[in-house]
């Protein structure tokens, strides 16, 4: 899926990029780059998952 952004008519450069740049934070594109460079285990994944809920729970704890 190709991010697509077509320039206005009199729009500068510049703020076509920044659109851009906005389309594809907004499409998580970079997020999805970063996640597929490696290939990782679905054992590893569950672990991180399961790591990170555990991290989120104790810090709600030590707030309440």
């Amino acid at each position: 899926m190709a991010t697509v952004v077509r320039a206005k008519p009199d729009e500068s450069a510049d703020s076509v990029i920044r659109r851009f740049k906005k389309k594809v934070f907004s499409d998580e594109v970079l997020l999805e780059l970063k996640k597929r460079e490696y290939y990782k285990k679905p054992s590893l994944e569950r672990k991180e998952r399961l790591a990170e809920l555990k991290r989120r729970r104790r810090h709600q704890r030590s707030f309440s």
